[in-house]
């Protein structure tokens, strides 16, 4: 079954060469939100790893802007748990955490609301895709800023060959599919 569900999953990922620019190898996961199987699968089997990994010891699932809130959500369903949204800057109302990082071309920064988690709540972290790690770093930095405990990060997509799972550092990962 979970092979069949793996199959699933890739036959919905699709490759466009010189995208965003040239030489870049573009993994577009439209063909897998447009088919229900496959997103099913795709939930299933985080929610099945994470289940198997963690237990019941998970109390949010936090979302990344902007393809992590396509899958955090359902996630978040399967396992009986709350969503959480970190936004990029000036996105979320109310008081604030922000942390910035370095893009190719600039800086970015992430917001998460103060108030939405309490000291030590235990927390995965969820986007389509892991690249160079410095969003979903950037992310961990600001959830320990809130004093939560990230006990994963999980991806559809890893791009092995940009080792974005060495810049999480202690942070475990886990991806459904990776690509060179």
């Amino acid at each position: 079954m979970v092979d069949s569900e793996l199959q699933l999953v890739a036959r919905g990922i699709r490759s466009f060469p010189d995208f965003p620019i040239p030489g870049v190898l573009f993994r577009d996961i439209s063909p897998l939100l447009k088919d229900p199987d496959s997103f099913r699968a795709s939930i299933s089997l985080l929610a099945n790893h994470l289940k198997k990994t963690h237990g019941d010891k998970i109390d949010y699932i936090v979302g990344l802007d902007s393809r992590g809130f396509l899958f955090g959500p359902s996630l978040a369903q399967e396992l009986g748990l709350g969503f959480v949204l970190i936004r990029k800057r000036g996105k979320l109302p109310g008081p604030t955490v922000s942390a910035s990082y370095t893009l190719e071309y600039g800086k970015a920064e992430l917001e998460i609301q103060k108030d939405a988690l309490e000291p030590g709540q235990k927390v995965v972290i969820v986007d389509d895709l892991l690249a160079t790690g410095g969003t979903m770093r950037t992310a961990c930095d600001l959830l320990v800023q809130l004093r939560a405990e990230v006990l994963e990060c999980v991806s559809l997509v890893e791009l092995t060959s940009l080792k974005g799972r060495e810049k999480l550092g202690a942070v475990p990962f886990f991806s459904l599919l990776q690509y060179e």
